[in-house]
């Protein structure tokens, strides 16, 4: 004998709604001189992909993004880049954990794209280090800066 379950109603329940509006940080817009080397960077540094891609007037327009939440970097391709994310100036991506930071400076060592680190600072900065994009952009790829955390501790 067999015995079948009962579906579950459908009727009345409304699907998950998808937003269509953005509301909040959505976006850091950066210029870059190829296109390419800049996704293939980001790809490989961030775990970023392409989202959307467009051209606007002959330049060329992706928006990359790690899936974790709804935002992007707008990458724009000019002829000439400047000024740069340099210094201290940044974009951040959390690694999972420390061997995941050296793993990838490592690569970027062997690449020519460590520009510093990886250093320690400890609470609340964490073990961080920069690499620069291919138009020398920084990129900070860092563990245990708790981000989440500080954001969560201060929500109504």
């Amino acid at each position: 004998m067999t015995i079948s379950r009962p579906k579950p109603p459908t009727a009345g329940i409304a699907p998950t709604p998808q937003p269509t509006e953005d509301v909040g940080f959505t976006h850091v817009a950066l210029p870059c001189s190829d296109i390419d080397a800049s996704i293939a960077f980001y790809r490989r540094y961030a775990d970023m992909e392409v989202v959307h891609r467009r051209e606007d007037d002959g330049v060329g327009v992706v928006w990359l993004s790690d899936r974790t939440r709804p935002f992007v970097i707008v990458l724009m391709q000019v002829s000439r880049v400047d000024p740069r994310l340099t210094g201290f100036a940044h974009l951040g991506v959390a690694c999972r954990d420390r061997d995941e930071v050296d793993r990838r400076c490592a690569l970027a060592r062997e690449e020519g794209c460590l520009a510093d680190g990886p250093h320690d600072w400890g609470d609340p900065v964490g073990y961080w280090a920069f690499v620069r994009d291919p138009d020398g952009h920084n990129l900070e790829l860092s563990h245990g800066q708790r981000v989440g955390v500080a954001v969560a501790a201060t929500r109504p």
